[in-house]
C-alpha cells in the first residue's frame, strides 16, 4: 500500500501541474482529474491507517518541464498504468473504484488535443499587466513561497485528519484543506502564466508528523499573519497598474482571517481536551 500511495501522490501532482500548463479546453478536465486522484490518495491512506501501516509522504521528483502538453499527458498515462498494477494491495471495493476511474481518465487523456506549453518560458508577465521590477520580483517570490506553503498545508492537514477520529477537528482540517487547494490552484495558474511553474518541493516528515499539536497551531497562526502582510504588500505594489489583481490579493488576505479563526478554534478545542 505504501508504494501505491507514493505513485498516486506523484500522479496527483503531475496531473495538477498539467492542468496549470493547459490554456484551453483541456484545463478544467485535468484539474478535475487531479481532484479525483487526490481523493484516491486519501482513500489509500485511510486503508493504511486502518491496517496500522507506517507511512510517510516521501516521493520522487516530478519532472514537468515540457514543450508540449502531449508529452506530459503521456507521462501521466504511464503513471496511471503503474498505479493500476499496484491495486491488489488495497481492498476489492477500493481497487474496483480506482481501476475504473483510471481507465476513464486514461481514455480521456489519450484523446486530448496537444498544446504548446509556455509555463516555463520565464516571461514573468501576467495578463498584460504592467509591473515595475520591484513588484514583479515581489510577486515572483510570493508565488514560489506561497505555492509551496499551500501544498505543505494540504499535506499537513490531510495527515492530521487521516490520523484523527475526532469529528470536530477533522471538520476544521477539511475546511483548511479545501481553502489551501483553492489558493494552490490560483497561485499555480499565475505561475504558469508568468512562465515560472514549478512543482512544490517535497515535505520533510517532521513537518506533518507532529508531536506538539499546540505548538503547531501557534506557529500556524503566526504564519497566516505573515501571509496576510505579504498579501497586503502585494496589493499595494500592484494597485496602480492592476486594481483587479490588487483586489485579488485583498481577497486572499481576508480569507486568511477565517483560517486564523479556525486554527484558534481548533487550538482551544485541543487545549480543552488536554486539560479535561
Amino acid at each position: 500500500m505504501k508504494e501505491l500511495s507514493i505513485k498516486v501522490h506523484e500522479a496527483w501532482l503531475a496531473t495538477l501541474m498539467a492542468g496549470f500548463m493547459s490554456k484551453g479546453s483541456n484545463k478544467q478536465k485535468l484539474v478535475n482529474f487531479s481532484d479525483i486522484i487526490f481523493r484516491h490518495f486519501t482513500w489509500v491512506e485511510a486503508e493504511m491507517v486502518a491496517a496500522g501501516v507506517s507511512y510517510d509522504y516521501d516521493r520522487e521528483m516530478i519532472p514537468i518541464k515540457v514543450a508540449s502538453l502531449g508529452v506530459m499527458l503521456q507521462n501521466i498515462i504511464n503513471r496511471l498504468s503503474q498505479i493500476a498494477q499496484e491495486l491488489d494491495s488495497v481492498s476489492g471495493d477500493l481497487a474496483h473504484r480506482i481501476s475504473h476511474d483510471l481507465k476513464y481518465i486514461t481514455f480521456v487523456l489519450s484523446n486530448m488535443r496537444d498544446e504548446e506549453v509556455t509555463a516555463f518560458d520565464a516571461n514573468r508577465e501576467l495578463d498584460g499587466i504592467e509591473l515595475n521590477d520591484a513588484a514583479r520580483d515581489a510577486l515572483t517570490l510570493f508565488l514560489f513561497e506561497e505555492s509551496y506553503k499551500e501544498y505543505e498545508l494540504i499535506m499537513i492537514y490531510n495527515y492530521l485528519k487521516a490520523n484523527s477520529k475526532d469529528a470536530y477537528v477533522n471538520r476544521i482540517f477539511q475546511i483548511l484543506i479545501d481553502e489551501s487547494f483553492f489558493h494552490l490552484k490560483s497561485f499555480g495558474d499565475m505561475m504558469a502564466k508568468m512562465g515560472i511553474l514549478a512543482v512544490p518541493r517535497m515535505i520533510s516528515r517532521e513537518v506533518y508528523q507532529i508531536e506538539d499539536i499546540q505548538a503547531f497551531f501557534y506557529a500556524g497562526i503566526d504564519e497566516e499573519l505573515a501571509a496576510k502582510e505579504e498579501c497586503r504588500k502585494l496589493s499595494e505594489a500592484v494597485s496602480a497598474n492592476s486594481p483587479e489583481l490588487a483586489k485579488f490579493f485583498d481577497f486572499i488576505n481576508n480569507q486568511e482571517n477565517y483560517h486564523i479563526a479556525l486554527m484558534k478554534d481548533a487550538l482551544a478545542y485541543w487545549e480543552k481536551g488536554t486539560n479535561d
